[in-house]
């Protein structure tokens, strides 16, 4: 019995010693396998850190691009507002008393282009003032001139327009700096 115990005894450390090194090598592989889901999870946590902040990039510069956009369509609609005000203010200046002088001046200035003109074209509204002004030429009426004077040469085919919303339009350019410097302010 003795040979039986003794086998027994031999089987049973021989079993505890497996089950001890399979224990350890389970560890080992749980040790490998917890350190292989870490670094995959902080693989994974540091590109969706980088995907995270580039989103956040992406949104701050389409905001910035949006705002920048949205001020660019503010100070175009102030500065189109603007200058229709200016030129509604132009076209009652055809009103006032002063405007017999600024319509001789508009007629000297363009007579002044074209010097064998023979007719002039104001507004209708206008053309009272126009034929004091203008004695030498035929003053025609035309809705299509306001605040200032065609002068018309060569039986139609050439002349001159000068009139106050034309040199408006043809200060835009150079003026519009200023407009949108000064709406920007207010």
């Amino acid at each position: 019995m003795a040979l039986d115990k003794l086998l027994e005894n031999e089987a049973q450390s021989e079993i505890e010693r497996i089950r001890a090194e399979a224990r350890d090598r389970a560890g080992a592989i749980v040790r490998a396998a917890q350190e292989q889901a870490q670094t995959l999870i902080d693989s994974r946590t540091r590109a969706l850190d980088t995907q995270m902040q580039a989103s956040l990039t992406r949104a701050r510069s389409a905001a910035d691009l949006e705002r920048s956009a949205s001020r660019l369509n503010a100070g175009e609609s102030g500065m189109s507002r603007a200058f229709q005000l200016a030129q509604h203010e132009l076209l009652a200046v055809t009103r006032a008393p002063e405007y017999k002088e600024i319509l001789s001046r508009l007629i000297e200035e363009a007579r002044g282009v074209v010097p064998n003109a023979e007719a002039i074209e104001v507004h209708p509204n206008e053309a009272h003032v126009a034929r004091e002004l203008v004695t030498d030429l035929d003053v025609r009426e035309s809705y299509a001139v306001q605040g200032g004077v065609r002068v018309i040469a060569n039986g139609g085919k050439s002349g001159v327009t000068n009139t106050l919303q034309g040199r408006l339009e043809r200060l835009r350019d150079s003026l519009a700096p200023q407009v949108s410097r000064i709406l920007s302010e207010g």
